[in-house]
């Protein structure tokens, strides 16, 4: 692991030289890693096939900027999330559900469903059918990893309309779980 961070470290040195090689291998290390972040994101190929490449342009072009802070994968991965959501935006898509106007339901069938058996895709197509506000905060928390607080700054929004959304979207996944899945 070591040894992989001090070869990253140095293709991202070449890269702040212009070399072109070392560009190309840094792609060819994160470019899957990337497009399935912004796939997950947009839920459309092509929109995260260009998405990822222009995270890589403005990476490169702004490698200047990068600290060491977080490894370059994390760094880069912000900068895919942020193109991502910025295209969301962009296309006028996003579909959010109002906070104030959801009301708390009981979860009738969540005590029937055995969640473990259910297989991960199916998981993921539960995530897929959320609103977008819904999907997105989810696939940060669940599957990249953010906590509250780095959603709510990715997503500007507050901190606690991060926590009210993941709350509200985790019991929508599973009410959408337990219709299909209920023992």
């Amino acid at each position: 692991m070591r040894d992989n961070q001090q070869h990253i470290t140095q293709l991202l040195q070449q890269c702040k030289k212009g070399k072109q090689s070392a560009q190309f291998e840094i792609y060819k290390l994160y470019y899957k890693a990337m497009y399935n972040t912004a796939l997950r994101i947009l839920k459309d190929s092509f929109e995260a096939e260009d998405v990822m490449q222009e995270s890589f342009l403005i990476a490169f072009t702004k490698l200047s900027t990068f600290k060491g802070e977080v490894t370059f994968g994390a760094w880069l991965k912000r900068i895919v999330i942020n193109k991502s959501i910025t295209q969301i935006r962009k296309n006028n898509r996003i579909q959010e559900v109002p906070l104030e106007v959801v009301k708390e339901q009981a979860e009738e069938n969540s005590e029937n469903v055995n969640y473990e058996a259910i297989n991960p895709r199916v998981i993921i197509n539960g995530i897929n059918q959320l609103k977008d506000n819904y999907r997105v905060a989810l696939t940060l928390n669940l599957i990249e990893g953010y906590d509250y607080e780095e959603i709510s700054e990715i997503m500007k929004i507050t901190n606690q309309n991060s926590r009210t959304t993941i709350s509200r979207a985790k019991n929508k996944l599973r009410r959408i779980l337990a219709t299909d899945y209920a023992r």
